[in-house]
Order: C-alpha cells, then sequence, then structure tokens
C-alpha cells in the first residue's frame, strides 16, 4: 500500500510539471514587434522588479533593445543584438558583437503578453 502512495505522488507531481510546459514556437512571427518589459524576476513566484525597457523583435532577426540604466546616468540606450527561434526557443546574443547565446523559453503567451524564462530569469513583456 504504501509503494501505491509514493506512486501515485509521484504521478502527481509529474502532471504537475507538465502542465505548465513552455509554449514551443515555430518560428519568430508571433513576436515581431514591439514589446515593453515591464517587469523581471527570479521566478514566477518571487517579488517582480519593475523595468523601463522595450524589445523590438525584426523579421531580419535583429532584437532592438532600448532602455535606460539608471546606475550608469548614461541615459537611454538602443542595443541591436541577434536573435532567432530554434528548438521552440527564443536564442539571442548576450552581448553585441559576441557569439554567445543564452535560450529564453515562451512561459505563457497570449495576444498580448509574454513571460519569458532565461537562463537566470523571467521577463514579463506586454505588446506595444
Amino acid at each position: 500500500m504504501k509503494t501505491i502512495t509514493i506512486l501515485l505522488s509521484l504521478f502527481a507531481a509529474f502532471a504537475t510539471s507538465t502542465a505548465s510546459a513552455d509554449v514551443k514556437l515555430q518560428d519568430n512571427s508571433k513576436l515581431l514587434g514591439k514589446w515593453q518589459v515591464t517587469h523581471e524576476a527570479l521566478a514566477l513566484d518571487r517579488e517582480k522588479k519593475p523595468l523601463h525597457v522595450t524589445w523590438e523583435f525584426q523579421k531580419d532577426g535583429t532584437l532592438i533593445t532600448t532602455g535606460e540604466d539608471a546606475r550608469s546616468g548614461i541615459g537611454e540606450m538602443t542595443i541591436p543584438i541577434k536573435y532567432s527561434v530554434a528548438d521552440g526557443v527564443i536564442k539571442k546574443q548576450i552581448t553585441p558583437g559576441r557569439e554567445k547565446y543564452e535560450d529564453c523559453a515562451v512561459v505563457e503567451m497570449d495576444e498580448k503578453d509574454v513571460v519569458l524564462k532565461c537562463k537566470f530569469l523571467y521577463l514579463f513583456m506586454t505588446r506595444k
């Protein structure tokens, strides 16, 4: 009986973990356009830190990032980086000019909002 209880518990945990599976992208068509990156968080259930950044996904594989780094005092900056969609996830350059990429999986997506899970952060975005 104890074995059956353990197996049922494991099955329930597995079913719960697969219920929140990532959205697999076929291409970049659902991403194209401007998105306001409104928040970042270390986990979905952790505190969200507000951001004032805009991402513009372009057809040619360029992601234009526009934002302000309050710590540097430089003001607004616009930085183009490369991105692609492969294996259902967004692969984006970590730093302009370097060929090192990180994967960002789409956790949730609808017409207006998207939640991305990148290597260290969750990003919450709204279509502009």
